[in-house]
């Protein structure tokens, strides 16, 4: 099993800080939240980005038991 934990308007839009997801790749996990969260979730969800263990990571990476994966919504600011 992997956990997800969402931030920012990510987090509202799924209705929750984290889950809990059996997924063996990172594709198949964004496919399953897509799914979950609904559409604006799912639109929300393609312009963020994923990071495994704490690092950037690549859309078809593998992922193992015990996994965390971040979804990091697009952020803006400035002074």
């Amino acid at each position: 099993m992997v956990t997800v934990r969402l931030f920012g308007p990510a987090r509202d839009l799924f209705g929750a800080p984290s889950c809990v997801l059996d997924a063996t790749a990172l594709d198949v996990l964004r496919d399953e939240l897509a799914a979950r969260g609904g559409p604006s979730f799912a639109a929300l969800l393609a312009r963020s980005a994923l990071w495994v263990n704490g690092e950037p990571a690549g859309a078809s990476l593998a992922l193992a038991a015990g996994d965390e994966v971040a979804v990091l919504p697009p952020v803006s600011g400035g002074c």
